[in-house]
């Protein structure tokens, strides 16, 4: 099966978590009743979905595995027979380390990948925003792909995005498509947003389909919005405003592999100069 449909939510969040989770859910629900258009096969929320995105409050609203947001989602997936990129979502570990972390389930409701962002958020663009993850946590150790009856897929989370490397594992991987849960700044989002997916997609000749949080201006991190779909070629294929909203399309996943036969970046790689060793 070559052709899937994948669905975003770009979805506003308050401050109570329970009515951010309730929220996404009324979003899944509406889709899998073709509110949207037709029934998706995979649907992916936006970065720390379940939260506002505000460092300090990232270990009030952290959870375990197992816990309100992984549950739910879980139930969601398999009582719809559809995939979902939870988004990200403050995780605690044992350690009592956080985490942002995305969770996969399957059209079962089985957890099948977790990634947990490696690459963390630390910036202070003069005259634009400043902004430090690392305060509150923890980076990931892997990156991540997922297998599926439609092959294998690509995950990650935001800042990940501007690390090459990223995604060229993934590609070597098999990923035909990577999901990424999202939220550039008004500072990084329109001069960085569409340039980066398109550049990602490009390179590697896959699907993107990034999904950002819906922008909210009295918010202290302000959202860039406009989750968007892009094609093996770099092209936009849709996008959305920066208002609440779905995008919905169908992917055809065989175009991946017309592309990389068309124009042979992957395979043309001098491996006998260069090689990306992944630990």
């Amino acid at each position: 099966m070559a052709k899937c449909r994948v669905a975003a939510v770009q979805m506003s969040t308050v401050e109570k978590k329970s009515q951010n989770v309730e929220n996404a859910a009324k979003y899944i629900n509406d889709l899998m009743n073709e509110v949207y258009g037709p029934k998706p096969d995979f649907i992916v929320l936006p970065e720390m979905f379940n939260c506002p995105y505000e460092t300090q409050n990232f270990p009030f609203y952290a959870e375990e595995r197992g816990e309100l947001t992984w549950k739910h989602m879980s139930q969601l997936a398999a009582h719809f027979g559809v995939y979902i990129i939870a988004g990200s979502v403050p995780e605690y570990d044992e350690n009592d380390c956080v985490y942002n972390t995305s969770y996969v389930f399957d059209r079962e409701g089985k957890e099948i990948a977790c990634h947990r962002k490696v690459h963390l958020f630390d910036i202070d663009v003069k005259g634009g925003q400043s902004f430090k993850e690392s305060e509150t946590l923890t980076p990931g150790d892997h990156f991540t792909t997922f297998e599926t009856e439609f092959g294998t897929m690509g995950l990650c989370i935001c800042f990940d995005i501007r690390f090459v490397e990223t995604y060229r594992i993934m590609a070597e991987r098999g990923a035909k498509m990577v999901f990424v849960p999202a939220a550039f700044n008004m500072t990084t989002g329109p001069a960085h947003w569409e340039l980066t997916h398109r550049a990602r997609a490009l390179d590697n000749q896959m699907y993107v389909l990034a999904c950002a949080p819906a922008r909210n201006e009295e918010a202290s991190y302000v959202s860039y919005g406009h989750s968007m779909l892009t094609d093996p070629w770099g092209r936009v294929v849709a996008s959305l405003d920066e208002k609440e909203g779905v995008l919905n399309e169908e992917v055809d996943l065989d175009y991946v592999d017309d592309i990389r036969a068309q124009l042979p970046i992957l395979s043309a790689r001098r491996k006998d100069l260069y090689e990306l060793n992944e630990k």
